[in-house]
């Protein structure tokens, strides 16, 4: 089996950091106004639409420009949702499995999964790469976990991050490529 790890970008998986779980929306808060400072965007996993919806309001609370996305949310509006998050009318998006596969978003640089050490379908080693990957399109993607213990599956998402930094870093060095970030036509 052939997989793409190579980007012509130059771009490097996101670096992922581990954080505890505890005061986790508290630290959280101040990541995100880091990263909105950086006129930057942030999409955040959590693990339950209610939990979703309540972040959101506390974040707006906050003064932080936030929206929430789920499967309750209409698709046409899941779409305007996703082009005014690419267009700065809000900085931070929160959601729980939408946030995976095929999200095209190279203005998000912080990608912060809350309770990451939470198994199940959602923290699965594929669900943490995929999610880990909405990172990857940021010249400064990162990625939080918050977590009070290393799951298996982290540890595997973890290791295979850093694999994948490794052959493009050995890459990059090697035909003298500047990572560039990606700019979409939005």
């Amino acid at each position: 089996m052939a997989e793409q790890i190579i980007r012509p970008t130059g771009l490097m998986d996101p670096e992922i950091i581990l954080k505890e779980a505890k005061n986790q929306v508290e630290n959280l808060l101040l990541e995100i106004k880091d990263t909105v400072k950086l006129k930057e965007r942030v999409l955040v996993t959590t693990l339950t639409k209610r939990f979703a919806e309540d972040l959101t309001d506390f974040l707006l609370d906050k003064g932080i420009r936030a929206k929430y996305l789920h499967s309750d949310v209409e698709t046409l509006e899941r779409v305007a949702i996703v082009r005014d998050l690419r267009m700065g009318k809000f900085d931070v998006l929160v959601g729980v499995n939408l946030l995976r596969e095929g999200l095209d978003l190279p203005e998000v640089s912080l990608v912060a999964i809350l309770d990451a050490d939470k198994e199940g379908f959602l923290r699965s080693q594929t669900a943490l790469i995929q999610t880990c990957g909405r990172a990857a399109r940021n010249l400064n993607g990162r990625v939080i976990m918050f977590a009070d213990t290393i799951t298996g599956s982290m540890r595997r998402a973890m290791d295979e991050t850093e694999r994948r930094r490794s052959v493009q870093n050995e890459y990059n060095e090697k035909n003298g490529i500047t990572p560039e970030g990606i700019k979409n036509r939005s």
